[in-house]
């Protein structure tokens, strides 16, 4: 059996770990040790903490375990620090934010739960509440003005569409009043 150096141990589980996060197969064919060797010292720094992927390369896929270490490491860290942190894990600040609250809402007792959720679907409601009237308003706008237009562009036989669209708007009224009217306020027949 090969007994192998810490710091060549070490070197070598940065290669399974992020940033770089290589599979178990390409890292024993590079370096010449077994996949049974490199598995275990995988789960054996998973033991003490080190947060871990597994088999999933993406941070996302991680095991709760794993994001849980990285929630643990990083609590005590600044944001410069987090970001330095994110940086050689290859993470992002964000990911770390939100298995943040995950583990925060894990532990929220059911009734804490229970009072968020209807806190939100009180909000949603709410939200839900002020755009119908937003869109009962723009209904209603946008029906006043198809009335208008289509009283302005609905044409009987032999009327000028401009006549009609003056008369309804109140420009122009007395050149274009109809001719009946025009007959009776004068006393002319039409």
């Amino acid at each position: 059996m090969l007994r192998y150096t810490e710091e060549r141990k070490e070197a070598v589980l940065k290669k399974l770990l992020p940033p770089i996060n290589r599979s178990v197969a390409a890292v024993s064919r590079e370096e010449g040790i077994s996949g049974a060797t490199l598995y275990n010292w995988r789960n054996q720094a998973k033991a003490y903490g080190v947060p871990v992927p597994g088999e999933k390369p993406s941070p996302d896929d991680w095991s709760a375990e794993a994001k849980f270490a990285v929630v643990i490491e990083t609590a005590a860290l600044s944001e410069i620090e987090l970001s330095e942190y994110c940086r050689r894990k290859g993470l992002y600040v964000e990911q770390v934010h939100a298995w943040r609250q995950a583990c925060i809402e894990g532990q929220q007792s059911s009734r804490e739960r229970q009072q968020a959720e209807r806190d939100q679907v009180k909000a949603d409601r709410k939200r839900i509440k002020e755009l119908e009237r937003e869109l009962r308003r723009k209904e209603k706008a946008l029906a006043s003005c198809a009335a208008g237009y289509t009283h302005c562009h609905r044409a009987a036989p032999g009327v000028v569409l401009g006549h009609q669209c003056a008369a309804a708007s109140g420009v122009g009224n007395e050149d274009m009043a109809p001719r009946h009217r025009l007959a009776g306020a004068v006393g002319k027949p039409p």
